[in-house]
């Protein structure tokens, strides 16, 4: 049985010397692991396409307290490599704001500095604006899922892109794993686009430079791990009974922090000028 995850790093161990993967690790707050996809048969192997893939782990990303700086600082610079130099930015929260596990999205979206009507709105009063230099044009999208809407996140995103003009797109999704250890103390950027809800079965649209004609920047953490897989890591096994998807019993704790921390950690890599004061007031 393959097990269920969104996680590349969980594939990449797998193809470890296959020429169109190179792997490279680095890290101050965080443990990183730098994967880049060269070649379509690589990307097909890992089931994405070609790009750059980077998993952060820390064993308290979950904790609030005297970490959260300089992870919130590292995981910035790591953000400002993959975001164009100028233009609009558009943060699409994926998921379901009603369901913990799968509620990272929207939690994030909630604290993420939009600027975007900013510059039209406060003109009138301040023709100077000198106090929004500097502050880039992002704007926020939580649409919920397709069961709440009937509209695909992909849909929404294409009628926007007219009127927003991003010069890209950053996902925020909940992601599942198959290493029981990676739960909320991972966070996942990729280039490479995303399918949501793909780890647990349940794919919806792609959302990806091929499918929107922008880049897409994907962020995630896992919060779920498959029944199964939980039970032969601890030593049981389970395969006579339906395959579910299982949380941490303080799944309610790791969104708090998962979602503070990328928030705090994407408004610094969007407005230099913060502090991590500001951000984090956010």
């Amino acid at each position: 049985m393959t097990n269920r995850t969104d996680l590349a790093l969980e594939r990449a161990a797998d193809f470890s010397g296959h020429p169109g993967i190179r792997m490279d690790c680095r890290g101050r707050a965080f443990r990183i692991t730098e994967i880049v996809i060269d070649s379509d048969e690589a990307g097909a192997a890992l089931g994405r396409g070609r790009g750059r893939c980077l998993t952060l782990e820390s064993d308290q990303l979950s904790h609030a307290g005297p970490l959260l700086e300089p992870q919130a600082a590292e995981l910035a610079d790591e953000l400002r490599t993959f975001l164009p130099a100028d233009g609009a930015v558009l943060i699409a929260g994926l998921g379901n704001a009603d369901i913990t596990p799968d509620a990272l999205g929207p939690r994030t979206a909630g604290r993420i500095l939009a600027t975007r009507h900013l510059r039209r709105e406060l003109a009138e009063n301040d023709p100077d604006m000198s106090f929004l230099r500097g502050l880039r044009p992002v704007s926020v999208l939580a649409n919920g899922v397709l069961g709440q809407t009937g509209i695909e996140t992909s849909e929404l995103i294409v009628a926007l892109r007219e009127t927003v003009q991003p010069a890209c797109v950053v996902a925020i999704d909940a992601l599942a794993c198959s290493e029981i250890s990676r739960l909320g103390t991972t966070v996942q950027i990729s280039d490479a686009g995303i399918a949501p809800g793909s780890g647990v079965q349940n794919c919806r649209a792609e959302l990806s430079m091929r499918t929107l004609g922008i880049p897409v920047i994907a962020v995630g953490v896992p919060t779920v791990v498959d029944l199964h897989t939980a039970a032969a890591q601890a030593g049981g096994d389970l395969h006579a009974l339906p395959n579910l998807m299982v949380t941490p019993r303080d799944i309610d704790k790791l969104l708090h922090h998962a979602a503070r921390l990328i928030a705090c950690a994407l408004n610094l890599a969007l407005h230099p000028q913060l502090s991590f004061a500001d951000a984090e007031a956010l």
